[in-house]
């Protein structure tokens, strides 16, 4: 199953008031492939959408929806569920139940179908189980609706838009001759999820994203951390070997007084950080102040090697 798939069976397990029912329904057939007196059918992978849709439409139209399905082999033997309406006159009294003549030169909605503040997610959610489906959170976050018509995307894209308890900013675009009306960003695909009844796949979006930042933290600390230990490693291999040189010169004895100990204490423990070579002198030195004499130590070893 489908991260998709899995919210789309959430959400059918949602029960509401009738007014809220009969808003999800109509979401669920005006989102469909047909929506006219000549026809209303819509397709779903989803098979409790597809059982939904027709146990909705009965109830809050009293028409006869029928539901057949069909297996995909391309598709891994993933089953296609359609809805249509059966026998004369069904089609057309779906349309007029919910507030069309049929006439319409396009299709816009109707927002007499949402009777309360409550209709609203539930709409939402009837287009959604039809042309909508959402991106598994490894994947990314975006959540889209496919809608057949332009006017009809741009009054679904105003409607999210509206919603008063989110702050939600939608697009749409085109795509292969229809339009897609989508939300981007996990918090924006989190809340909307919430709204429309399944809060499980939005927690689940939320837990994805929150191991992925702290993967991405971990890895942006080790992969600094790494940097600096090869940094600190390259360094003190080029103190260590530029002491050598100074040795090999016989020129030791001749350093200034106040570098001798530190260029001892390289020498000896080439691992060890600034900070602890800096707690072995006597008296104790601060790391910059042990950073500074070991660049004075790299300069008289520099100055060996040009005057040879």
């Amino acid at each position: 199953m489908s991260f998709a798939s899995d919210t789309k069976t959430e959400l059918c397990k949602v029960t509401d008031r009738f007014c809220c029912r009969k808003a999800e329904c109509y979401g669920m057939l005006l989102f469909g492939r047909s929506f006219s007196p000549a026809g209303i059918s819509l397709t779903t992978e989803s098979q409790g959408a597809a059982r939904r849709a027709a146990e909705l439409s009965a109830e809050a139209t009293g028409a006869i929806m029928d539901v057949a399905s069909v297996q995909l082999r391309r598709r891994g033997g993933i089953f296609s569920y359609t809805v249509s309406s059966v026998g004369s006159g069904q089609a057309e009294k779906v349309v007029h139940a919910l507030g069309h003549t049929g006439k319409e030169i396009s299709l816009h909605i109707n927002l007499a179908n949402l009777e309360n503040e409550c209709c609203h997610a539930a709409f939402l959610r009837g287009a959604f189980l039809t042309c909508g489906t959402v991106t598994a959170p490894e994947s990314g976050y975006r959540l889209e609706f496919t809608v057949p018509y332009m006017n009809l995307a741009n009054d679904l894209s105003s409607l999210i838009r509206d919603i008063l308890v989110l702050d939600l900013e939608p697009h749409v675009s085109r795509r292969k001759g229809a339009f897609v009306v989508y939300l981007k960003g996990s918090e924006h695909v989190s809340d909307f999820l919430t709204y429309i009844g399944a809060p499980e796949a939005a927690m689940a979006l939320m837990q994805v994203r929150m191991l992925k930042n702290l993967r991405n933290e971990v890895n942006r600390k080790t992969n600094f951390e790494a940097a600096n230990i090869e940094k600190t490693a390259s360094a003190a291999a080029q103190e260590s070997i530029a002491i050598k040189k100074i040795r090999r010169c016989g020129k030791l004895s001749a350093m200034p007084k106040d570098l001798k100990p530190l260029a001892a204490l390289r020498l000896r423990y080439p691992e060890m950080s600034l900070r602890d070579l800096g707690q072995h002198l006597s008296p104790p030195l601060s790391r910059s102040g042990v950073h500074h004499r070991l660049q004075r130590i790299l300069e008289y070893a520099e100055k060996l090697k040009v005057e040879k």
